[in-house]
């Protein structure tokens, strides 16, 4: 099969189209064909080997893992002989290391489901990373029905699946973007919508339960006089 992988950290130069083998799905593993898939911040990250700590888990002088990318979206050719909740011809999508390649291995109680009726291979294999990361997020904070919650950062990938999950839990979602996706964010739900290149958050006066950074350019300093005493 053909796969992207990478023998050295670096651009995207250092990146190059081989021919591998192809997985053998263990008795309760699907063999999915991979039909889309994405390039996320964080296969960005692993590629560069920047910051420095992700060698540490990746590999000190060079990649340990040659075939990056998480998400995908794909028809299950092969099911494991212990598999009962998947079959043949499946549609589906989720999250499993090495998904630049034509085909991924995914256990059956991995991250991996049917796609919903209707959805695209292109628009699966993009909901999964920065829903599930969204997910988590809320889960620690204790994000239910009536927490204020303010995402900063709400037009990427994690911070639009914030916004509409907070809201399927019943929080009261202030969503901070720029200006460009305003009009995007409030489509997808957020009660109150903030331009962060026309006004400052943290000088507006209010106060919320949870404040979720979803790009990691907002520090627990310069938000904690927005949260309430307690507040996540």
């Amino acid at each position: 099969m053909r796969a992207v992988v990478h023998d050295r950290y670096g651009p995207p130069d250092v990146l190059l189209l081989e021919e591998v083998e192809r997985p053998v799905p263990q008795v309760d593993e699907v063999l999915v064909r991979v039909h889309a898939t994405t390039v996320t911040r964080t296969d960005c990250h692993m590629r560069k080997a920047s910051p420095f700590i992700w060698r540490f888990m990746l590999g000190l002088t060079r990649p340990k893992r040659r075939i990056l990318g998480v998400e995908f979206a794909g028809v299950i050719e092969t099911v494991g002989a212990a598999v009962s909740d998947f079959e043949l011809g499946d549609r589906v999508f989720g999250l499993r290391n090495g998904a630049h390649a034509e085909y991924v291995c995914v256990r059956e109680a991995g991250l991996i489901a049917r796609m919903p009726a209707g959805m695209t291979f292109d628009e699966a294999a993009g909901v999964c990373d920065g829903m599930s990361q969204a997910a988590g997020h809320l889960r620690e904070g204790g994000v239910e029905t009536g927490t204020r919650l303010l995402v900063y950062g709400a037009s990427g990938s994690c911070g639009t699946a914030a916004v509409q999950l907070a809201r399927e839990l019943g929080a009261h979602v202030t969503a901070v973007c720029n200006t460009k996706n305003v009009a995007l964010v409030r489509s997808l739900g957020a009660d109150e919508v903030i331009d962060y290149l026309q006004e400052d958050f943290t000088k507006k006066g209010q106060t919320y339960d949870v404040i979720l950074d979803a790009v990691g350019k907002h520090s627990f300093f310069r938000s904690r006089h927005s949260l309430v005493p307690g507040g996540l």
